[in-house]
């Protein structure tokens, strides 16, 4: 069993900046293909980030260029950080391991295996 819980969320003006983190425990980290995925009021939940166990990366092109995916193995914790923040942003992120993917990495909510609960961010223009 794999948990995870994301933090770093909060309020934030349009330009600013925020790192999200997501911290897992149970299972071997960094064997698991990782991403963040979100999710706006009223709206499906999207695909944002995602890196490999190796550390090779694919970003939604809504966020590319804004937005960092990044993770430390050794303190088993996957980062979102965020720059550039606009109104559009606004969502719950989650976090997400796939644990049993044979490829780098992917897109699809549906091949991963555990989520977090989400932290909301908001951006104030």
């Amino acid at each position: 069993q794999v948990q995870l819980v994301e933090s770093g969320g909060g309020l934030v003006q349009v330009g600013g900046s925020l790192r999200l983190s997501c911290a897992a425990a149970g299972g071997t980290f960094r064997n698991y293909i990782m991403g963040w995925f979100r999710q706006a009021p009223g709206k499906d939940r999207v695909f944002v980030a995602t890196i490999s166990w190796s550390g090779s990366t694919y970003y939604a092109g809504s966020v590319k260029g804004r937005f960092t995916i990044s993770r430390d193995n050794a303190k088993n914790t996957l980062y979102l950080q965020m720059n550039s923040l606009r109104p559009e942003d606004t969502a719950i992120y989650y976090c997400a391991a796939d644990i049993a993917g044979s490829y780098d990495y992917t897109t699809n909510e549906y091949e991963y295996d555990y989520w977090g609960q989400g932290t909301q961010v908001t951006v104030s223009s």
